[in-house]
This record gives C-alpha cells, structure tokens and sequence, in this order.
C-alpha cells in the first residue's frame, strides 16, 4: 500500500480502495494521534455528502473512532465547510467529512479538520498514515467505560445556516432572481434555507439526491443546464456548488460562466475598496489564470502565488495575514469569516456586491481579462503520476513549449492529488496552438506513464 493522503484527505474507489476496513484504521488511528497528548478523550464530529457508500463508511469510520475512547457526533448530509466552521465554534478536537468532492458518485473519501477548522498539516497526516500503514498494533486497546460512542445530532444544520446568513451583515437579496444548483450533493440541506432567509427570489435544480446522482452531469463540474436556466429564466445569476459544497462557480444573466479567478477579482476589488483587504493582498496558486496577476498590478493589489490546494492558500494567509484566497476551481476563503473554502458563502458574498453596487455581475466582472487557458488530464497509472520528471522526452518537449512561448505564456504540469491523472496546463494568446500542443503533450504522458 502506498501513500494514503493526497492533496485533499483520502480518495479512491468506494468498498475496493477505500473500504470499510480501512475506514476504520483511519478512524481508530485519527482519533488517536489528535488525542493522545490531551488529558480527555476526543470529540470529534462527523458529516458526509449524499453518496451511497457515505453510511458504509461513516460506520466504519465511527466505529474505529470509539475503539479508542472518542465521542462521536453524527450529523450526517452536510457541506464540508460546515464541518470546519463547526468544530472551530464548538471546540471539538476534530471534524471529518466523508466525500470525494467533485469526484463521480462510486469514488468516495476521508478528509480531517483540526480543532482550529482547518485541514491537518502535512506532518500530522504523515504520522495519522503512520500508524495505519505500519503501526496500529501500537494503539492501546480499551474496555469497560472508557469506550467511546457515538451521538446523532440535526440541531447543527440551522446553526450553519445562522451563519452563512450573518456574513451579510443584515444584508438582505431581496429584489435578486438566483438559480441553485446543487449537484445533488452535500449543500441540498442547507442551501436553499439560507437563501429563504435573504429575501431573493430562488429556483433550484439538481437538488434530489438518490445516493448515485452526486455530480452526475451536474454542479460546479457540469455547468450546461445551469446556463440554459438562467438564460431560460432570465434570472440575475446561476450558482453551481459541487458535491461537497466547498467551492462554486457562477453564470452571469448573459450566460457566462465566471470561474474562481473572476470571483476573487470582483471580491479582491470590492473589499480593497472598502478598505477590508487585509495587507492589500491577494492569495493565489500556481494554477491562477494570469489574467487575475495583471489584474492585481492593474489594482495595486500584492499578488502571491502557492502550490495547488486550498490547504496551502489557507496556511499563506494565516502566516502573513491576508484575508482573501483562493484557486480556480471555486474554491475561494474568506478568512475574515471562515477557516475553509465554502461555495454557498462565496456565493452570498457575490450577490451582496451585486445588490449593494446595483450593479449585474457582468458588470462587476469587469476589470480581469482572463488569457486562453488549456487544462487537459492524461490518464496514468497511479503509482507513476509522480514520476513524470523522469522521463527525458518528457521534459524536452516542455523546454520546447517553453520556448515557443518566449514569455507570453506559461507550461504548468502536475501530478492530481486525488485521482490517477497527470495535468497538463498550457496557457497563452492563441487557443489553437494551446490546444493542439496540450493534447500532444498529454498524449505523451499517457503512452509513457500507463
């Protein structure tokens, strides 16, 4: 067995990689090492998206959790940021969400929250993986009263929804037509509720979970018939969340979609203009459009760069103090009111811009040229995703894009954190060429990585 811990928890096949026998290891092992330097027993709370394999899993993974004295709190269908924004409130030693994301509904996953709502460093997964791997007949054994158990709770939902709601600051959106779509995923619950509370008027779509239409063409990776309701309804904007709920991506009332790019470029501007960006900073990846940099110079606003995932946006912003940051995909945090990418606050906080300026979102989506971008993933064998700076024709051929692009663009290849995918991103002035040379180059890696 390799390693367990990608860029975002533990992923793979529900019941063949991730099975219930090793959601109890990761339970049992967890809760341990998040406990073992306290002097009580852990609690820790657990949620889940709408796959079929959540209730497996969570049993499992529940039950490996008492084995070593945890109380448990089961709260079920949840958005992951709920997890982290209610274990920060309430002091539990832990929150794990069960969910593969954006992943189709047969994948499913594990991913942890410290006390502090945030997701678990490096160097804690790496012990967590430890004990899994090679050591979990060091863990004590326990009896008798000290067993953990667990308890099932619905209060925490209307919490959630208290929350979003109050991150208008007794805002309202009433006035604002809003198309949901909710992939049939973790944010169904809650959703709709908080929008109830704000005034607009609502249409949801993808919004019946059945356990096996979780993303299904639908949500943040499946925008179609998202646009054609907006345009159908002539409504003011679309939100798509994904399975779990902790990123969105938007259609303005013309039917154009703005990714997580030109979300932070309206959020960046309006908060810089209220005086709210915190260091005149804004938090990025390496996968960021370069448009969103040129933007930044444009505005005057620090633009800074990290590793794919929102892990490393959030541990930037909590080092050197900014308040805004986010990738691409719609993961966008606002550290002023949350610890963790969060689709249905991103979304609030939109439409509060919109209803304050009175002005529509293709209006405020003004100020970043996004460059033509190429995102194209070669299929691999896992176990040689990583390898891929190996091989020499490999890395000739990215010299020569290099080359080619001559400054005017930018080669970025990277292995997934989560599934058994090589990314090739090219990104330049001319989509012909990115097209036909990031499908050269994917292919490549394909024939060379199966």
């Amino acid at each position: 067995m390799g390693k367990l811990f990608g860029t975002d928890g533990i992923r793979g096949l529900a019941n063949i990689e991730l099975t219930p026998e090793l959601a109890f290891k990761i339970g049992r092992a967890g809760a341990y090492v998040l406990s073992k330097d306290a002097k009580h027993a852990a609690t820790i709370m657990v949620g889940m998206d709408t796959r079929l394999s959540g209730g497996m899993l969570e049993a499992a993974l529940s039950a490996g959790m008492c084995s070593v004295g945890a109380k448990v709190i089961i709260v079920g269908v949840i958005p992951t940021p709920a997890i982290a924004y209610l274990t920060k409130k309430h002091g539990f030693d832990a929150g794990v969400v069960i969910s593969a994301s954006h992943n189709p509904f047969e994948d499913n996953g594990i991913k942890f929250f410290s006390s502090g709502g945030i997701k678990l460093s490096d160097q804690i997964e790496e012990e967590i993986e430890s004990y899994i791997l090679y050591k979990m007949d060091e863990i004590p054994r326990i009896s008798g009263p000290k067993l953990g158990y667990r308890e099932y709770s619905s209060g925490y939902h209307d919490e959630y929804i208290e929350f979003l709601v109050s991150t208008l600051g007794g805002s309202d959106l009433k006035g604002l037509k809003v198309i949901l779509d909710c992939a049939n995923g973790a944010t169904f619950k809650v959703a709709a509720k908080a929008y109830e509370k704000l005034g607009c008027e609502l249409i949801i779509i993808h919004n019946d979970p059945d356990g096996k239409n979780i993303n299904d063409n639908c949500g943040s990776t499946h925008m179609e018939s998202l646009v054609e309701a907006v345009k159908k309804e002539k409504a003011d904007i679309g939100v798509a969340y994904d399975g779990d709920g902790d990123r969105c991506l938007l259609v303005d009332a013309l039917g154009n979609l703005v990714d997580g790019d030109q979300i932070l470029s309206i959020c960046a501007c309006y908060l810089q203009g209220q005086g709210k960006l915190k260091n005149n900073g804004l938090v990025g990846t390496v996968m960021s459009n370069l448009g969103l940099a040129i933007m930044c110079r444009n505005e005057n606003i620090e633009f800074i760069k990290t590793d794919v995932g929102d892990r490393y946006v959030l541990e930037k912003m909590l080092s050197d103090g900014y308040s805004l940051g986010g990738e691409q995909s719609g993961h966008v945090i606002f550290l002023d009111h949350t610890t963790t990418g969060d689709g249905i606050l991103t979304s609030l906080q939109v439409l509060k811009i919109i209803k304050e300026k009175n002005t529509p979102l293709h209006g405020l989506n003004n100020k970043m040229s996004v460059l033509p971008q190429v995102l194209i993933n070669a299929k691999v064998s896992n176990g040689k995703k990583n390898t891929y700076l190996e091989h020499g024709e490999i890395r000739a051929a990215i010299d020569k894009l290099e080359k080619m692009f001559n400054g005017n663009g930018r080669v970025l290849i990277r292995p997934s954190g989560t599934e058994p995918l090589v990314r090739v991103m090219l990104e330049g002035e001319d989509i012909e060429t990115l097209n036909f040379e990031a499908r050269n180059m994917a292919d490549m890696i394909e024939n060379l990585l199966a």
